[in-house]
């Protein structure tokens, strides 16, 4: 499948117009997302639910892990750096954590709100090795910014 971030971007934004709860913007980025690309196994969302504590959010796929401290695997990377994490090889990542065994490359991106405070993560797993690159990385980031960036959000 060849992606267009353009078209996926639109129709994002065309279905999240005028939204402003954020568990109603995660559950349909995430859906769209998911089902936008066959190298998507696991998509989602890992909310702010105290300091340095991620808790699962909506997503889409097999079951994700229900918390992740700051300080551990690659979405505790994303929440406590605030950078974007692109990793090829989950097995080469150091404390990676495997909610999944069948992952193998991941794609995860801080998410903020309009004043510009983290309030999750979004992840993407694949079963394939270095399944993402920095274009993922960047459209993905883009329509998560057109999105959460908003007032009101």
């Amino acid at each position: 499948m060849n992606i267009s971030y353009q078209e996926l971007g639109q129709r994002i934004r065309a279905l999240t117009e005028g939204e402003t709860d954020p568990v109603a913007l995660m559950a349909t980025v995430a859906c769209e997302v998911h089902h936008s690309d066959e190298r998507f196994d696991w998509t989602g969302f890992y909310r702010v639910v105290a300091p340095e504590l991620l808790k699962i959010g909506p997503y889409q796929g097999g079951h994700g892990c229900l918390t992740i401290p700051f300080d551990k695997g690659v979405c505790g990377a994303a929440a406590r750096t605030g950078q974007v994490q692109l990793v090829p090889d989950v097995e080469a990542f150091p404390g990676h954590i495997a909610c999944s065994s069948s992952t193998r490359s991941e794609l995860v991106l801080p998410v903020h709100d309009a004043s510009g405070r983290l309030v999750a993560v979004f992840d993407i797993d694949s079963d394939l090795p270095d399944a993402f690159t920095e274009t993922d990385a960047a459209a993905i980031a883009e329509i998560l910014a057109s999105v959460f960036e908003r007032e009101g959000v």
